[in-house]
């Protein structure tokens, strides 16, 4: 089978290389899954940077894989060869908190990842397909869909109809983000730069949306001077210190993204003044990503796709995502 590799140095998508490997084998316990599509993720970017340190020789990359099961080990009974399945960005992550032995198993960094037309997992470390989506839309969730839902509905979080809900970006884990809250009967507002964003944001669900770099003045005028109740805070330092602005006393942001870096200052004072809680979102367990399925199929929600390349256009897939020009996700189709 083919696969892609990752292989020093590592400065980006020419990083990537294609190989062939023996097929896996299902041992006790495990699955063998054929890959039908593969989604990227800013974090897929980030190490095929280096940004994560050292990786072992020719680790295969990404973490967000959907396709069909082709074989089961010794031992695995609910699962069966021909069956639709997603696999978890953590597999051992299965329900509780998180913990340093379950992220050691994260797909595509500390573990091999799924840009593979084969692979193998642990028969916990997948989840079943929901019927209303494609392999495309199903690679979509692993990430993107789960961070979203933990960050709304997890994580200590206890987002409720009637509140609003600021979403920094159009990405997947935004985009996932304003349709479930919309979902949730929450009130939506977008904040993004450009006018095809913004008319993603309202397409997806968003009952505002908003641009400029007073953004958060503007959150505050929808909210009658109030703040918003939970923010989606995609950014990072670079706009973490208007998030504290724009959020509610005693309300919530939900830290996901470092799009502008990793490192900055913190207006720490605000963030006490105002008692707001400030949480780290990592993607999320076993429990909430079954969580999640249902939810969409109940809503009939469906991931927006941004494009789709070929398994040779791998590199390009990332270049494309590096251009930060996308509204959803980028795809790139194994079979």
């Amino acid at each position: 089978m083919r696969a892609y590799v990752l292989r020093p140095p590592l400065t980006g998508p020419e990083a990537l290389h294609l190989i062939e490997r023996p097929s896996p084998i299902a041992g006790p316990g495990e699955v063998v899954v054929r890959i039908a599509a593969v989604a990227l993720n800013n974090r897929d970017l980030q190490v095929a940077r280096g940004a994560y340190g050292r990786l072992p020789p020719e680790r295969i990359p990404c973490s967000d894989g959907a396709g069909e099961i082709l074989s089961v080990g010794s031992g695995v009974t609910d699962l069966r060869p021909g069956q639709r399945v997603i696999g978890c960005f953590m597999p051992a992550w299965i329900d509780g908190l998180l913990s340093s032995t379950k992220a050691a198993t994260a797909l595509g960094g500390a573990a091999e990842g799924v840009l593979a037309e084969e692979i193998v997992l642990p028969a916990t470390g997948v989840v079943p397909t929901p019927d209303h989506l494609s392999d495309a839309e199903a690679a979509c969730l692993p990430c993107a869909g789960v961070t979203a839902w933990n960050a709304l509905f997890g994580a200590g979080a206890s987002t409720r109809a009637g509140e609003t809900v600021v979403v920094l970006g159009t990405g997947g884990v935004a985009a996932f983000a304003i349709q479930l809250a919309r979902a949730a009967g929450c009130r939506v507002v977008a904040v993004s730069r450009t006018p095809a964003k913004l008319a993603a944001a309202t397409a997806l669900g968003a009952h505002h949306v908003i641009s400029g770099e007073d953004w958060d003045d503007q959150v505050y005028k929808l909210t009658a001077q109030q703040g918003a109740d939970h923010l989606i805070e995609l950014g990072g330092p670079g706009t973490l210190p208007r998030s504290i602005r724009a959020v509610r006393m005693g309300g919530r942001i939900s830290l996901i993204g470092t799009i502008s870096g990793i490192t900055g200052e913190i207006p720490t004072a605000n963030l006490l003044r105002k008692g707001i809680c400030l949480q780290g979102v990592f993607v999320g367990s076993r429990e909430h990503f079954l969580a999640l399925t249902r939810a969409l199929a109940l809503h009939d929600l469906h991931p927006r796709i941004d494009r789709t390349f070929a398994f040779a256009e791998a590199p390009s897939a990332y270049a494309h995502l590096a251009s930060a020009t996308h509204v959803g996700k980028v795809m790139i189709r194994v079979r």
